[in-house]
């Protein structure tokens, strides 16, 4: 058993546990919350991919026992939507909407992309994620590997280039294969765009995080990227995209997050 399907076991009753070493300064990080969380609600869906999932996070998620309860709202041919809540001792920490299918069956051929997979160096011409930040422990660095384009990594020496994109590669330390479970994950391990902007540094908590499954990747890393596009009010979006080695769109993602106060 990888580290990630350890750390992302669910009891047939919905029981479960945080794991050590899948967080930010000791705040589990919340792509790992959600793939925690989408686990137990693919069993309870019966249906073996995440299609689309949404979270609002309420509470930080620190180590230890959690319960993972949801139920069907609606099963269909092609999908089933689960609604459920992760939750410790009464404390809710995250409440999730869920549409569960099958990515084995295609549903449609017709294909229209504006897009491609961002332009990145080779694998290990990229910058590993450090496992700390300044002075804040980066936990998941251990256990993933993150490596940025050399050009996005001016943020950490405090050289700022005013646009906010995050692109590299991602896989795991023990070359776990990337499923659709854990491209729930992928989309949220990337340091935020936002660190190349004029603001102050510090936590950025997530409010709502949605991921978007568009394909099972083929084997290999996949290529990651993250933009920010509006910054008011002390709030800011964050769109990503993860493309496989076959250069096939597999998910997107889109996050509301606050500035550092």
């Amino acid at each position: 058993m990888s580290e990630f399907d350890d750390a992302t076991e669910v009891a047939a009753d919905g029981s479960s546990a945080i794991h050590d070493g899948w967080d930010i300064n000791g705040n589990a990080n919340g792509g790992y919350l959600m793939a925690l969380a989408a686990r137990g609600m693919r069993a309870i869906a019966g249906r073996p991919d995440p299609i689309s999932v949404t979270g609002h996070y309420l509470s930080p998620g620190r180590p230890g026992p959690v319960q993972i309860d949801g139920s069907v709202v609606k099963s269909g041919r092609r999908f089933s939507t689960v609604a459920a809540q992760m939750h410790r001792d009464g404390t809710p920490l995250l409440q999730l909407i869920g549409a569960f299918g099958d990515l084995s069956q295609p549903l449609g051929t017709y294909e229209h992309l504006s897009g491609g997979p961002p332009d990145l160096p080779p694998f290990d011409e990229c910058v590993p994620r450090e496992a700390r930040q300044g002075s804040v422990p980066v936990g998941i660095a251990d256990r993933l590997r993150v490596h940025i384009h050399p050009d996005h990594t001016g943020w950490v020496h405090d050289d700022r280039n005013g646009v906010a994109e995050m692109a590299g590669w991602f896989a795991f330390v023990d070359d776990r294969p990337i499923d659709t479970l854990a491209l729930l994950m992928v989309c949220d391990a990337f340091p935020p765009a936002v660190f190349h902007l004029d603001m102050p540094s510090g936590w950025v908590p997530t409010l709502e995080y949605t991921v978007h499954v568009r394909a099972v990747p083929v084997p290999g890393p996949v290529r990651c990227v993250f933009r920010s596009q509006f910054v008011q009010g002390g709030f800011f979006n964050e769109d990503g995209e993860v493309w496989d080695a076959a250069g096939t769109l597999v998910a997107q993602s889109r996050q509301l997050g606050l500035t550092p106060l």
